[in-house]
């Protein structure tokens, strides 16, 4: 069935998505659990997801040039390879029977994802139009989104029964095989992207940077759209933060009762999937899910029972795909072909850079809030635009029309 609707490069892609998602998820569990084993400490955790970003983001905002110019498939498919290798440094830090040595591999292996990580999302976010008809790109998009989201939701059940029969060192093996996997389901893709330029220099890149920042900034549509799904990064930055004092403390739940709190979100984002293929694929059920999602936080301000809480987290995972994948998809057909990978970087950069903003508005003290009052602010920051956007594209579907009715009147 799959293979039918869409192009082998396609699968290729996704099926090393799949791979890559749960070896990246095992991994990530694995790094918490190794660290504060040996620490016990909240700050290195900390520590650690600090060598992540900050590099990470740096490389973002100077690197995006370069992606115009790259092969995407062999450069997808290269990161692969050095993900599959960095997973290898905590074993043998491991092996190495000292604290530094795995701490070290740790600190190595956390540098290098957070350098590739933005690279290779920008890449296959800007390889889907060449490898899929345009009219599939809303599915392709939530098939990607989603895959990712219930792979993050299941990773840790089966990480944990792994866990049964191994030692913890052992699964950074089995995530270096994953993306070695990974690498080998991509090397499927055929290249259809060439290098453009083979000489760089200093006033190539500035030039380059430079043209790709005023193309973003000249395109109100695009700026639109990340704006609006920069509100939904944020919101999630902040549910990092809020989630667990919210079942735990305000509801007084159980740490089970949090573990399916915490699923709910990606099983209704699968089930947002199924419902997004029934759907008409418009600017009204995209702006209908945006404001439905984002009512979902709200409705957590007057949640008083667990039950209610898991209901309106699974909404807002049915919602959320209704927007992102309509609103990845419009990204993707109307920016210049030709700088779409760099502008996926710099979409992806305002995106990636809202989130810490959310953890820092949860978690700051400077201004005292409830958990619930987050909550309501949060999916007011999303509702309030999405229901202007909404208004108007309403108000231009109605317009429309009249301008048809006139037109075959006379």
């Amino acid at each position: 069935m799959i293979k039918k609707r869409y192009s082998n490069s396609f699968i290729s892609l996704w099926i090393g998505e799949i791979i890559s998602e749960f070896g990246g998820a095992a991994g990530g569990i694995i790094n918490g659990l190794l660290l504060y084993e040996l620490t016990g400490s909240k700050e290195w955790m900390g520590i650690l997801w600090f060598v992540y970003f900050l590099p990470s983001l740096i490389l973002q905002g100077i690197s995006a040039p370069f992606l115009n110019h790259v092969i995407k498939e062999k450069m997808l498919k290269n990161i692969q390879l050095i993900r599959s290798v960095s997973y290898l440094f905590p074993f043998i830090g491991y092996l190495s029977g000292t604290e530094l040595g795995i701490i070290g591999g740790l600190v190595v292996l956390q540098i290098i994802l957070g350098l590739l990580h933005p690279i290779y999302a920008s890449l296959s976010f800007s390889l889907l139009p060449d490898i899929c008809e345009e009219k599939q790109l809303v599915h392709t998009n939530s098939l990607l989104d989603g895959t990712i989201r219930l792979m993050s939701f299941i990773a840790p059940g089966i990480t944990s029964l792994l866990l049964l029969f191994c030692p913890l060192h052992v699964i950074y093996v089995i995530s270096s095989i994953m993306f070695l996997l990974s690498y080998l389901s991509l090397a499927q893709i055929p290249y259809s992207s060439t290098k453009r330029v083979a000489t760089w220099s200093k006033k190539f890149w500035w030039k380059e940077l430079q043209a790709g920042y005023h193309t973003f900034f000249q395109l109100p549509e695009l700026l639109r759209l990340t704006f609006l799904s920069s509100t939904v990064q944020f919101a999630v930055g902040a549910t990092m933060v809020l989630n667990v004092p919210f079942i735990r403390s305000e509801l007084n739940g159980q740490a089970w009762e949090y573990a399916i709190f915490s699923g709910m979100f990606p099983v209704g984002y699968a089930l947002g999937m199924v419902l997004l293929s029934k759907l008409a694929k418009n600017n009204i059920t995209m702006y209908l899910g945006l404001i439905g999602g984002g009512f979902s936080f709200i409705l957590l301000y007057f949640v008083k029972s667990i039950p209610f809480a898991w209901t309106f987290e699974l909404l807002g995972g049915v919602l959320f795909p209704l927007y992102n994948s309509q609103s990845a998809a419009i990204f993707q057909q109307k920016a210049p072909r030709v700088r779409l990978s760099q502008l996926s970087s710099v979409r992806l950069l305002f995106l990636r850079v809202t989130m810490p903003l959310g953890i820092l508005f949860a978690s700051s003290p400077l201004i005292e809030k409830s958990t619930r009052l987050s909550y309501l602010l949060i999916g007011t920051f999303i509702v309030l635009p999405g229901i202007y956007y909404f208004i108007t594209t309403l108000i231009g579907y109605v317009s429309e029309l009249k301008e048809k009715k006139v037109t075959k009147t006379s």
